[in-house]
């Protein structure tokens, strides 16, 4: 397998928050005096194995985000590319503008921009993972008991968490292989899928998982926000191994 000679972040950041109840969108909203996405480029920023950075955002925000990017140095992030209505077409915006500048055996990885605790080790073993596979998403196994329910009232129907794997971002496959999967999705008129794991598992695609986290967490309350807070201030223990 040709594994492509650059690999390039696409972040989506173009959400506009609402569950949060702020009046700014929640990728904009300051934790110790920093934006929560530039708390995830920088991680990125960071990354030996990273070349380059495509951020979608909300395009009143685009010119917000460049200032940002000057101020917090953040060299890697080539492209600035405005958000679609759902996050589906906020992903096709960002791999469209990819196909005018990549080669199509170039790697990309898709991270929500909220989830600002990610780290260096998920990245690389997602870029391995996809070395192995061709595709690569991170995933933690479901640790809680889980029950199907018709009604969101009661249930009698629970699933063995044995077999259960909560996803996350990075979801990490070629350009050429993401841009077939959501042009195809448009072909067939399938709309507003969240991620791009779900997509491929629609389309036939086999899923493999790398390695998450439950400190990758997607702030998307006010209660991440509280936790992502406590994770900054938090060092973990010398007798932790």
């Amino acid at each position: 397998m040709y594994l492509g000679g650059k690999t390039v972040a696409l972040i989506t950041a173009a959400g506009t928050g609402t569950r949060m109840g702020q009046d700014i969108p929640k990728q904009f909203m300051h934790v110790d005096n920093k934006p929560i996405l530039i708390y995830t480029l920088e991680v990125f920023q960071k990354h030996p194995a990273i070349d380059a950075m495509l951020v979608v955002t909300l395009p009143t925000w685009t010119d917000v985000l460049k200032a940002y990017a000057m101020q917090f140095n953040l060299t890697k992030l080539k492209w600035i590319v405005p958000g679609g209505k759902t996050g589906q077409e906020s992903i096709y915006a960002g791999l469209s503008k990819l196909k005018e500048e990549l080669d199509e055996d170039d790697i990309v990885m898709i991270h929500d921009g909220n989830r600002a605790s990610i780290s260096a080790d998920i990245i690389s073993d997602s870029i391995a993972t996809y070395k192995q596979h061709g595709g690569a998403v991170a995933a933690i196994p479901c640790v809680e008991a889980v029950f199907k329910s018709e009604d969101g009232i009661s249930s009698n129907i629970s699933i063995p968490r044995s077999q259960l794997y909560r996803t996350q971002t990075p979801h990490t496959f070629s350009l050429k292989k993401l841009f077939w999967a959501y042009e195809t999705a448009k072909e067939k008129g399938i709309e507003n899928v969240v991620a791009a794991c779900t997509l491929m598992q629609q389309l036939g695609e086999p899923v493999y998982f790398s390695k998450g986290s439950e400190q990758n967490l997607k702030i998307t309350t006010v209660d991440d926000l509280f936790i992502f807070e406590a994770l900054l201030h938090t060092k973990k223990d010398a007798w932790l191994k």
